[in-house]
C-alpha cells in the first residue's frame, strides 16, 4: 500500500503555531520499516486541478501571497512560514498521487495528511488552504476509470466545504457525520447529513454510522474517498465527541468492509486529530493505515 508523505508537512508550520504540527513526523516514524507500506514523496499539485475546484482569484491571490490578514486568520495555520505554499500544494499533490495509484488500479492508497474539507470555493478555513477531496473528485470523474464518487467525511466537523463546492455535481456524493454542537457552526448542505450528539461514545456512535452506511448502500460509485479525521476521540481539545481508540478503530472497519462489499477502491486522507498529548492521535492514525491494509482486497 502507497503512503504519501513530505518533511513539509511538519516543516512547513510554525512551531509556534497552536496546530499540532507534529503528528505528521511521528506517523511517519511509526509506519516506516513495516513491509506492508511504500512511504513516497509526492509531487506539488499541478495548478490546473486546483482550479477545477476553487475560483482562480482565490487560488492565485494565495500563490502570490495576497490574501488578507482576515482571510489567513479564518485559516489558522499561524504564523505563516515562508513553506505554506510549497506545502500546501505538496499536500494536495499527495492526495492526487494517491488517486492515481486507484486509477492505476490499486485497491487502497493514502496521504499521510489532506482531508481539507473546509475550504470551499473562493476562501480558505479551520486549517485548510484547498480542498484536496473535492479538487481529486473532480479529477475522478473526468477520468475514464471513475464517473461517480462517494465521498465518506467522519471527522468531527461537517466537510462543509467539500458539500459547497460540491453541491451541484450529480456524480460526487458527500455524505458527512458530525458533532451537531461543533464547528462550523453555520453548516452546509452535503447529500447526507447525520449530526451526533456532544459527547456520544462508541457504542451510539457505530450503530449510527452503521445506519448511515446502510443509507449509503444504494449510492452509484466507482470509488471511495475517507475522510478519516480522529478528532472524535475523547482525548481531542476541538472534538467534543467521546470515542475511543478502539472505538475508531472500529469505525474505520465499517468504512473498509463497506467500499469492499461495494466493490470500490478506496482514497484515504486523514483529516483532523488534535488530541492532548498527540499520542492519541498518532495511535488512531497508524490504527487507521493499519486498517487500510487489512482491507487490501482485490478489486
Amino acid at each position: 500500500m502507497n503512503i504519501y508523505y513530505h518533511s513539509l508537512y511538519t516543516e512547513g508550520i510554525d512551531p509556534e503555531s497552536s496546530f499540532p504540527r507534529e503528528r505528521y513526523r511521528l506517523i511517519k516514524k511509526k509506519l516506516e520499516g513495516r513491509d506492508s507500506f511504500r512511504i513516497l514523496e509526492p509531487q506539488k499539485a499541478d495548478i490546473s486541478h486546483i482550479y477545477k475546484a476553487h475560483s482562480k482569484e482565490y487560488v492565485d491571490r494565495f500563490l502570490s501571497y495576497n490574501l488578507t490578514e482576515k482571510e489567513i486568520r479564518e485559516i489558522g495555520l499561524k504564523p505563516w512560514t515562508e513553506n505554506i505554499i510549497d506545502r500546501t500544494l505538496l499536500i494536495t499533490g499527495g492526495s492526487l498521487s494517491a488517486l492515481n495509484d486507484l486509477l492505476k488500479g490499486d485497491p487502497v492508497s493514502g496521504n499521510m495528511a489532506g482531508g481539507t474539507h473546509h475550504a470551499q470555493q473562493s476562501k480558505g478555513s479551520g486549517f485548510c488552504i484547498f480542498n484536496d477531496l473535492a479538487i481529486c473528485a473532480m479529477k475522478a470523474i473526468e477520468s475514464t476509470e471513475f464517473k461517480r464518487v462517494l465521498i465518506l467525511d467522519l471527522d468531527v466537523h461537517q466537510g462543509d466545504g467539500t458539500a459547497q463546492i460540491t453541491r451541484d455535481i450529480s456524480s460526487i456524493f458527500t455524505f458527512s457525520m458530525h458533532c451537531k454542537q461543533n464547528y462550523p457552526f453555520k453548516k452546509q448542505v452535503s447529500d447526507l447529513d447525520i449530526e451526533v450528539e456532544s459527547g456520544t461514545k462508541d457504542q451510539e456512535y457505530i450503530a449510527t454510522l452503521s445506519k448511515g452506511l446502510d443509507k449509503l448502500k444504494d449510492v452509484d460509485c466507482d470509488v471511495v474517498f475517507y475522510q478519516a479525521g480522529v478528532d472524535t476521540l475523547a482525548a481531542d481539545r476541538y472534538g467534543k465527541l467521546n470515542l475511543s481508540i478502539s472505538g475508531i478503530k472500529s469505525r474505520d472497519e465499517l468504512v473498509f468492509a463497506f467500499a469492499k462489499e461495494k466493490k470500490c477502491p478506496v482514497l484515504v486522507l486523514m483529516g483532523g486529530g488534535y488530541s492532548e498529548p498527540i499520542d492519541e492521535t498518532v495511535e488512531a492514525f497508524e490504527s487507521l493505515f493499519l486498517t487500510a491494509k487489512a482491507y487490501n482486497y482485490k478489486l
